[in-house]
């Protein structure tokens, strides 16, 4: 079991980032910085690490790990730590989740394998999770990907996962149409044994919260945090004109985090803790690159739209 043996994953999850020095390498004490500056939110559930926020898909096994001591070094004492699970193979996504489990974390967020983009089976994806489910006893999460993608899981398949691996807590919802989230939030937290949908739909949060998601687990929280967990507490109490005014705050950060190419999305999160002054550089590793001044200029504007950075420390930064 995990360092927190009852977590359940809902609530407020943000998926924080990882700094790197202008060689490429961790950026330890910015990462343990910016770790205590997310974890001081009030109102979180837990924290994810080793996911598409820390650009895990350019990171070493190694690498992982020492983020994951870092991590609970850090704030392992306050909060549950969801570590994630990227491989493209089952016996290494085995591996990553003990190692995982031997770190300190309480819950393995489970990606789907990119094979399963040229096709898949529901024998595929349970041979995937069985083989990490006998690797660690920790609650696992599922990315639920659009189906569109490949990586997707039809409902079907959800339904044999939930059935024949107990140790699925919840999913990750990144479906994009509305009808199907809805549908995937009835019917997994309407359940016997309720699987708790978090919202993964940063990019329309407050729309999809109000739909009856039981959290939200998401990487734009590495900056705003604090938004999300109001937010998330407005819908819970039914406080529509609250969360519409906070969504109102929320929106023009989503606009330019999330805009195409889609994948730069933590690239711009970093940037926008640069401008906030809590990153020393928004540094990452290719095949990204740094975006243009034209988008940090969009970034710097929507952070002062959204109340989060004054106009004379937005126009000091321009003329630096």
């Amino acid at each position: 079991m995990g360092r927190y043996p009852d977590f359940v994953p809902q609530g407020v999850i943000p998926a924080v980032l990882l700094p790197f020095h202008e060689d490429l390498s961790i950026d330890e004490q910015s990462f343990r910085s910016h770790l205590r500056d997310v974890a001081a939110v009030q109102g979180l559930s837990a924290i994810t690490i080793n996911a598409h926020s820390t650009e895990v898909a350019s990171c070493t096994r190694d690498e992982q790990r020492r983020v994951m001591e870092i991590t609970g070094e850090e704030v392992g004492s306050i909060l549950p730590i969801i570590h994630g699970v990227w491989a493209d193979g089952s016996l290494e996504a085995a591996r990553i989740a003990r190692q995982a489990q031997a770190g300190g974390a309480s819950a393995l967020l489970v990606f789907p394998p990119a094979p399963f983009t040229l096709g898949q089976s529901a024998e595929m994806a349970l041979a995937h999770f069985k083989t990490i489910r006998d690797a660690s006893d920790l609650p696992m999460i599922v990315f639920q990907y659009p189906l569109a993608t490949g990586q997707g899981y039809p409902a079907a398949t959800l339904e044999r996962l939930f059935d024949e691996v107990p140790t699925i807590r919840a999913i990750k919802d990144w479906t994009p149409l509305v009808p199907q989230h809805e549908s995937q939030i009835r019917a997994l937290q309407g359940r016997k044994h309720t699987i708790n949908v978090l919202s993964t739909n940063s990019a329309w949060l407050l729309s999809s919260l109000v739909l009856g998601c039981n959290g939200l687990l998401s990487g734009s929280g590495s900056v705003i945090a604090d938004l999300q967990a109001m937010l998330y507490r407005a819908v819970q109490a039914n406080d529509l004109a609250e969360g519409r005014r906070l969504n109102d705050r929320i929106y023009p950060l989503a606009r330019v985090f999330y805009a195409d190419p889609f994948v730069d999305m933590h690239n711009r999160m970093k940037e926008a803790l640069v401008l906030l002054g809590k990153l020393p550089r928004a540094v990452v590793r290719p095949p990204l690159v740094k975006i243009t001044d034209a988008e940090i200029a969009r970034i710097r504007a929507a952070l002062v739209e959204a109340g989060l950075l004054g106009q004379r420390a937005a126009l000091g930064a321009n003329a630096a």
